[in-house]
């Protein structure tokens, strides 16, 4: 059996769930408090970030951190469900969006929403910063302009067939859907997206999610919201 370490509210750790759930491949999730700093999972990831992945890979255990390159290494291992285009510049297309969401997005969105409405309390450096989350917030809004300008040249994000670049971006706002810090009206074609998104078997296991302390959105596990 396979086990991913992961918090529950990490984008990174979201969108190698949902690659696991697309491929259908069975995981343990183990819920790994970073901030405790655990000598048992610093010897996994001295980095000390989730998500950490360990398959048994033709008999084989293997560990291997770093979102991307777990995917990378699940489309490699386990083929039979793409999630990659098979045309070279889709693909190159396809790889750009997840560092530009991976990168810039949380930069700039998710890390200054998030890290302030949860990990900054749990890691003991204070409450939240509401300029941070102002500023968040409002960066938000330019990069939702430019996806739905994508959306509207594809069926999905860059691409005719779902990719890793849409369980990427859908990990990061679904992020942000937890705490209701998505603007879903104003954006038709991102709502539309991700509500397509969130009615896949493989987005259940997120919506299930609970984390103590913070309030669930109203709409977060609504499938027509």
């Amino acid at each position: 059996m396979r086990t991913l370490f992961h918090y529950p509210l990490c984008p990174f750790s979201r969108k190698v769930r949902l690659v696991l759930g697309e491929k259908k491949l069975d995981v343990s999730l183990e819920n790994e408090p970073i901030w405790k700093k655990r000598e048992e999972f610093l010897d996994l990831n001295p980095a000390g970030q989730v998500p950490v992945l360990i398959d048994d890979y033709q008999g084989h255990p293997f560990c291997l951190s770093e979102s991307q390159a777990i995917l990378d290494y699940l489309e490699e291992a386990y083929p039979e469900t793409a999630l990659l285009p098979k045309n070279i510049q889709e693909r190159a297309e396809i790889r750009r969006l997840c560092h530009y969401v991976d990168g810039k997005f949380y930069q700039d969105v998710t890390k200054k929403v998030v890290y302030e409405k949860t990990l900054k309390r749990l890691m003991g450096e204070g409450g939240p910063d509401s300029k941070s989350l102002r500023e968040g917030t409002l960066n938000l809004l330019p990069y939702l302009d430019y996806f739905s300008w994508t959306l509207e040249k594809h069926h999905w994000l860059g691409s005719e067939t779902l990719s890793f670049a849409d369980l990427t971006l859908a990990a990061h706002l679904s992020c942000l859907d937890y705490m209701g810090n998505v603007p879903w009206e104003k954006y038709p074609e991102i709502k539309e997206w991700y509500m397509r998104l969130k009615s896949r078997p493989s987005f259940q296991a997120l919506l299930s999610d609970t984390i103590a302390g913070i309030v669930l959105s109203p709409t977060y596990r609504d499938l027509d919201f």
